[in-house]
């Protein structure tokens, strides 16, 4: 099999009780993120091998998670609220059935930008930035 079908993904935004539960954000299009990647450091000195420079991996960054949906306020202004909130939430990604694979991630929602242009649907896009380590499960 050379690919999987991306139809069916879902970010999943939690409610933050003591048992959370998780809720699908409604209508999204277009899913992207977590960005995660990694500082390195130059450690190259006077006799690295052959003159080559050197590196070590540094901090780790989970990046951004974006998302694109078509926008309903009814459904989509609850979401501004993250956008006011200083404290993270916590977040889950699910790949679609087949796969069986999500990422657990907490953020803070960074944009919220919606538009609606005079010839298509109202849109949205939404981007969070991940705040400490997104898992893979």
């Amino acid at each position: 099999m050379s690919g999987v079908d991306g139809f069916g993904c879902q970010l999943q935004r939690s409610d933050m009780a003591g048992s959370p539960v998780f809720t699908a954000i409604a209508n999204v299009t277009n899913v992207g993120g977590p960005e995660i990647e990694r500082e390195t450091y130059d450690v190259t000195d006077h006799s690295s091998p052959g003159a080559w420079r050197e590196f070590i991996g540094g901090l780790k960054d989970g990046g951004e998670v974006s998302i694109e949906v078509n926008y309903d306020p009814r459904e989509h202004d609850v979401l501004v609220a993250d956008f006011d909130d200083e404290l993270p939430r916590n977040y889950r990604l699910v790949w679609p059935t087949i796969t069986a694979a999500q990422w657990d991630f907490a953020a803070v929602m960074t944009g919220f930008s919606p538009e609606g242009p005079h010839d298509d649907k109202l849109a949205a896009e939404l981007t969070f930035k991940v705040t400490g380590k997104p898992v893979l499960s």
